[in-house]
């Protein structure tokens, strides 16, 4: 059975009237990945916010850390789990094959990390991740202690709720919108 095929339940707008800038992003995409995610397509309904969005995503999950892209990836996909995103679920699990050549990782950390025979550390950042979504108001200097002893400086404690953060926020977007993965996904890095 297909998904729904829309990218997301609002209108975006065509693509032959986006800015230069946007086109060309797009074009990029296309030509690293073969596809628009459809996340890009959905923020293009506020142009600017797809800059920032765009912007903040690339820093955090390409730029310097100590967390691998992998990490990164993980830390999505399990936050992802934690607030039931579909959209984030089968794309970020999608990387997760991509970047670790497992095609079971993914979704072994889609449904449920525990299973999974992750190094102590890449444990304690997925549990940490893990608390911060469903209990934030319960972190304390004991979670944050428990990276340090696996590590992590708190620069990278840091980049874990920073990733955390984000794909909190974006899950919200999300869900709110009805946002649709594309389908190629699926089928990728099995």
């Amino acid at each position: 059975m297909p998904q729904p095929d829309h990218v997301t339940r609002l209108a975006a707008p065509d693509e032959a009237t986006l800015d230069d800038d946007l086109k060309s992003y797009f074009a990029k995409c296309t030509e690293k990945l073969g596809m628009v995610p459809n996340v890009l397509r959905a923020y293009t309904l506020r142009p600017e916010k797809f800059r920032t969005f765009t912007r903040l995503y690339n820093e955090l999950m390409l730029g310097a850390s100590g967390l691998s892209k992998l990490e990164r990836e993980m830390i999505a996909v399990t936050v992802s789990a934690a607030n039931r995103c579909y959209y984030c679920l089968v794309a970020h699990g999608q990387a997760v094959r991509a970047l670790s050549d497992d095609p079971e990782l993914g979704e072994m950390i889609a449904f449920n990390y525990r299973v999974a025979a992750l190094p102590s550390r890449q444990r304690a950042m997925l549990d940490f991740a893990w608390k911060l979504t469903l209990t934030p108001q319960d972190i304390g200097e004991a979670d944050r202690e428990g990276l340090r002893v696996e590590g992590f400086s708190d620069e990278d404690i840091f980049d874990i709720c920073d990733v955390a953060g984000f794909f909190n926020y974006t899950k919200r977007v999300a869900h709110g919108t009805d946002m649709m993965p594309n389908p190629e996904y699926h089928a990728m890095d099995r």
